[in-house]
């Protein structure tokens, strides 16, 4: 039986390319490697062709693509052999829509309010203005409705197998309610002279049978469908007649926009879902629609096949996708670990393993979601990049930042900019209906109907401008103390920034966000509940797109802090403060995963750490980038203008120090290049963005890019940035080595990213799920690890595969030291003390200790030479028996003796 809770997990990317079958192959070599759980990516129904499995449009199947029932039984097997678990990547916040796959989303459509499933979307069926009938908005369109209308590309079209009608706009399906099927077959019957035939005279029979008063219910269409069906000679009939509706005859097109007017839904051009979207989305994409799990029936059902593969033991665990966006976390965690219980074979055997994704800002605590361990780990990732940055090059980087981009704007500053951004764009009718939805409280008592609806949308963008995390968890109960506290401080924050006059408008929004209001007789309870509920939805997507994939893009300090949960203004974290942070989460939450790479993280984590090492070469940096700029210049510059801007230029300069590679460039990495770019100005939001892209401007960025890579054009730059590069990798090396030493051996399940056992040098999606050369990984699974061969070909990055399977043993045989065991600070003493970080991991008479060197500059002649550490060393209070990676007795008191060719040291006490 697995470990009911993980020593070392392994994230893999399923996809069509990339099967159960892959996976259960996979198998025998994670169980060697180390890993106990396989922690997969949503495998439940999705659309097809997806490569990320988040969209999914049926909860109760496998995904057909990754082999359906048989391969994954066969996966299971291969996990149960190597008494290995499988956590699932679970998406309880949102499904695909649009499309023809998503049974629940066409029933919505066909029925509307009448459909059981509408329950399961958040929709304001009465969010559509001038318009007679409750509907939902599908801007599907890439073109206005009318345009597209009269050009044919909406069709109406007749299922004969089904006896069922839908409009089609190419591989979207609309389906007709039943009850317009009347007006449809006296119009086709008609329209194909079929009233004196056999199969027309029984359409219009059933035409007749199902008009007004007596259209269809619900429950009788299906009946009134296997009618149509069963009639012979009908689909010849249907078929020649609904030209009728077609954009090719004469009113056409006003019969089929009559028709589409009279459904449950409201064609758009695509466009007009930043005005007038009334469903609740993924973020700002369309074709994700949230769901409400809070719904008990939807709840059931979202989780039938999950709860039956955990009575199966088929499944260990399960990672909560986006958690943050459902209505009420806490109760879903709650009603989760309730199923879990039940469903489970053998409750006695241990916890069942539930982490959340979630970003918590510096300081937040994970909040108290029952049955939930940890989260997947983004806090985690950011401590370790800020403990290994030198922190004296900060400041150093962000003068050269400043005057190469001449951004003279603090992090805040650009943060709050991004904000607004968002706010006028991709959620601006979220942010409008929580204006209105304000405004009608407002309304509803005499202390607070003067206040109108553009003050109050003033307001309400003040304070979540200055709303500092992603969200509050304000239930039926109120607010907690922590809560309060949060509101309390960015509505202050408001007040002071507020322009306008009255500012006891504040008091009366910061009522409503925290439902104090809801206990005055004069305000609606429900309205001001059902606001506060909607504004903690709205506040995590804004944060996300404004932060990760606005802001992040705009300010380019040092890029290796720019990452999913970290603050890229942040200081260094001080050593006494990391400590007390890890051992807090050994007290608090041991079984969190510590991560540092994932399918959302913008950069490999070894591409981050090579990134890391500018702020210890910050003099030659700044050199080198001014020289860079001046002798690239002409590239930009074209009639005295720059034709992209400077802090693209710098962005871009980074980045190529992230992902070099030392054995040269080629045409992939151009393009791979080439794509970054594109993306991180599309998600800057200034010269272009992703719903207006300015193509011109990312033409200028491409040729920008195949100029200064081209041997031939810039053989000059090319020769000096890899001489950098060089220097930069070494350092970014050794603090992958010991990035990796602190994620495997500090308190947390260490969680691997899939190909990540070589330097992983991966840009942000869709770069990071490039196909995995796992036949070479196997190959050198079991060879010996010589260290200073290793070490002197550290560029193939074998070094970095060995280390991972020396650390993975230890956490193997020393699992119960580091689940249960304390976490104490190791003083270390010496030369080389101030390039320490130290700690120990104890229970009973056992023992770890573990020493991993930071800012290597020094100690690598600038980065040219891989390290000779000399000097004393000395472990206060310690007294190590066991040097675990020489598998050697230690030799304490010089430090080269200690460490050897490795920037890391592991030893085993008592």
């Amino acid at each position: 039986m697995p470990r009911p809770i993980p020593s070392a997990t392994y994230r893999l990317q399923l996809s069509k390319d990339f099967t159960f079958d892959d996976a259960a192959a996979l198998v025998p070599y994670l169980k060697e490697l180390g890993i106990s759980h396989l922690y997969s990516s949503p495998f439940l129904a999705a659309r097809p062709g997806s490569t990320h499995g988040y969209d999914i449009v049926d909860h109760a199947r496998l995904n057909p693509e990754l082999g359906g029932n048989e391969a994954f039984e066969r996966l299971t097997a291969a996990l149960r052999a190597a008494n290995m678990g499988l956590i699932l990547d679970f998406v309880p916040n949102h499904m695909g829509i649009g499309f023809s796959d998503n049974a629940w989303w066409l029933d919505v459509l066909e029925w509307g309010q009448k459909s059981p499933h509408t329950a399961s979307f958040d929709i304001d069926w009465n969010g559509l203005p001038y318009r007679r009938r409750p509907g939902v908005l599908l801007p599907i369109l890439g073109r206005p409705y009318g345009e597209a209308l009269e050009g044919g590309e909406i069709v109406l079209k007749y299922d004969f197998e089904h006896g069922c009608f839908a409009a089609w706009y190419f591989d979207h399906k609309l389906p007709i309610n039943p009850q317009r099927y009347d007006e449809i077959l006296r119009t086709a019957v008609q329209t194909a002279n079929g009233e004196n035939s056999v199969a027309g005279r029984e359409l219009l029979r059933l035409a007749d049978q199902y008009s007004e008063p007596a259209s269809p219910s619900y429950r009788t269409a299906t009946e009134l469908k296997s009618q149509l069906a069963q009639v012979p000679g009908a689909a010849d009939i249907i078929d020649h007649g609904l030209i009728a509706y077609s954009a090719g005859q004469k009113q056409g097109s006003v019969l089929l926009h009559r028709l589409l007017e009279r459904q449950n839904y409201h064609l758009a051009y695509w466009r007009v879902a930043f005005s007038a979207i009334n469903y609740r989305r993924f973020f700002d994409i369309n074709d994700l629609a949230g769901l409400r799990p809070e719904n008990r029936a939807t709840f059931r059902a979202m989780h039938a096949l999950v709860e039956r593969l955990i009575a199966e033991d088929k499944l260990q665990g399960l990672r909560l996708d986006h958690i943050d966006g459902l209505r009420d976390p806490a109760q879903y965690t709650k009603r989760l670990r309730e199923l879990i219980r039940k469903a489970r074979p053998q409750p006695s055997a241990g916890p069942f393993y539930v982490i959340v994704e979630k970003i918590l800002a510096e300081g937040e605590a994970l909040p108290k979601f029952p049955g939930v361990a940890g989260t997947t780990g983004y806090e985690r990732l950011n401590s370790l990049s800020r403990i290994l940055v030198d922190g004296r090059g900060l400041e150093p980087l962000h003068r050269t930042w400043q005057e190469f981009s001449g951004e003279r704007a603090a992090f805040a500053q650009i943060l709050i900019a991004a904000k607004l951004t968002v706010l006028e764009t991709m959620l601006a009718i979220e942010f409008t209906v929580l204006t209105r939805a304000l405004a009608r409280i407002a309304a509803g008592h005499f202390s607070s109907r003067d206040y109108t609806v553009n003050r109050l949308r003033a307001a309400l963008q003040e304070y979540v401008l200055q709303f500092p995390v992603y969200r509050t968890y304000i239930a039926g109960a109120g607010p907690t103390d922590n809560d309060r506290m949060l509101i309390t401080t960015a509505i202050e924050r408001a007040r002071a920034e507020w322009q306008g006059p009255d500012r006891s408008i504040f008091d009366f929004i910061r009522d409503a966000v925290t439902t104090d209001l809801a206990g005055d007789a004069g305000y609606s309870a429900s309205r001001v509940r059902s606001f506060a509920f909607k504004l903690q939805q709205f506040t995590g997507p804004l944060m996300a797109k404004s932060l990760e994939d606005t802001a992040f893009y705009r300010y380019h300090r040092l890029l290796a802090l720019n990452e999913v949960g970290g603050d890229p203004g942040a200081a260094p974290l001080g050593i006494d403060e990391f400590h007390a942070e890890q051992k807090r989460f050994a007290t608090t939450e041991p079984h969190g995963l510590t991560t540092t790479a994932t399918h959302d993280t913008k950069r490999g984590e070894d591409a981050r750490m090579r990134i890391l090492a500018l702020a210890e070469l910050r003099e030659d940096w700044s050199a080198a980038v001014g020289c860079w700029k001046t002798e690239n210049a002409d590239t930009i510059q074209r009639d005295g203008q720059r034709r992209i801007t400077a802090a693209h230029e710098y962005m871009l300069y980074q980045t190529l120090v992230g992902a070099w590679p030392l054995e040269g460039i080629d045409q992939n990495f151009v393009e791979r290049i080439e794509a970054y770019a594109v993306k991180a100005a599309r998600e800057g939001k200034q010269q272009t963005n992703w719903t207006m892209p300015n193509e011109d401007y990312e033409n200028e960025l491409k040729q920008f890019v195949r100029a200064i890579l081209s041997r031939s054009r810039s053989a000059h730059f090319i020769e000096e940035f890899t001489a950098f590069a060089l220097r930069a990798a070494l350092i970014g090396a050794l603090n992958s080595l010991s990035q990796l030493t602190l994620k495997v051996l500090l308190p947390g399940i260490p969680d691997f990213f899939q190909g990540a056992e070589y330097w992983d040098l991966s840009l942000v999606d869709p770069d990071n799920r490039r196909v995995v050369d796992f036949l070479k990984r196997r190959s050198e699974l079991l060879s010996r690890a010589d260290w200073r061969t290793l070490a002197q070909a550290w560029p193939d990055g074998r070094i970095k595969f060995a280390l991972m399977r020396a650390l993975l043993r230890i956490r193997r045989d020393f699992f119960d030291v580091l689940e249960q065991g304390d976490y104490r600070k190791v003083i270390v003493e010496g030369d080389a003390a101030d390039h320490i970080i130290g700690f120990s991991r104890g229970r009973g008479r056992r023992r770890l200790i573990v020493l991993a060197a930071r800012h290597f500059a020094q100690v690598t002649s600038g980065g040219r030479d891989w390290p000779q550490w000399s000097g004393n060393l000395v472990l206060r209070g310690e007294v190590p028996t066991r040097n675990l990676l020489y598998d050697a007795n230690p030799r304490i008191g010089l430090a080269a003796d200690l460490f050897g060719p490795l920037p890391v040291v592991v030893l085993q006490a008592g």
